[in-house]
């Protein structure tokens, strides 16, 4: 492998002639000539990136987004104010409140901590 790269630098030189280097290390012009060509192509066109490439990620608290609340019957609306301490989170929520948009809440609260 050595020989081949010392071979085709050798014949890119300039002025150098491929048939001498060839007859000079005992091999045929054409594989030379088949090696440089092989190599130029490569230069001109370089193989993408064996490895993996790292980029950088920062990662955002996900919100989850509850549920359009669902219609309250006209008995169980109410006008009171309920409040939840969660850690360092207070919830209040006012008015009429379906049971599914308060346990949505309540979950994105327990995940964040």
């Amino acid at each position: 492998m050595a020989l081949k790269r010392e071979l085709v630098a050798r014949s890119l030189q300039p002025g150098a002639s491929v048939s001498a280097i060839a007859l000079e290390a005992g091999i045929n012009a054409n594989l030379l000539f088949t090696w440089r060509r092989a190599h130029l192509n490569a230069m001109a066109n370089p193989a993408p990136p064996t490895s993996a490439v790292l980029l950088p990620v920062t990662i955002a608290p996900s919100v989850t987004e509850a549920a359009p609340p669902a219609s309250v019957p006209a008995s169980r609306a109410g006008t009171g104010t309920i409040e939840i301490d969660i850690g360092n989170a207070r919830i209040r929520l006012r008015g009429p409140v379906d049971e599914a948009s308060v346990r949505c809440v309540v979950q994105a609260l327990r995940d964040a901590q």
